[in-house]
């Protein structure tokens, strides 16, 4: 059984037992975080789609730890007169 699940702006394929890296979220490593907007849901040929999203269908999640991403350095380039 899978399940494509919305968060932080963008959309995950989640099945059991998946680790999945998404956007920093609130709560502490060991907390378990519940995803309410669940857009499909299938196992193997039966899908459900929602329409935007499955009614009565939630994803439950343990948060494993949160982490920061490579630091990245933004600058405008102008030329010089």
């Amino acid at each position: 059984m899978y399940a494509v699940i919305k968060t932080g702006g963008k959309q995950y394929r989640v099945a059991k037992d998946d680790v999945v890296t998404i956007e920093r979220i609130a709560g502490d490593a060991g907390s378990t975080i519940e995803f309410s907007e669940v857009l499909l849901v299938g196992s193997g040929a039966d899908v459900k789609v929602g329409t935007p999203v499955v009614s009565g269908a939630k994803v439950t999640a343990e948060l494993v730890e949160q982490t920061r991403g490579p630091k990245l350095i933004a600058f405008k380039k102008r030329r010089r007169k």
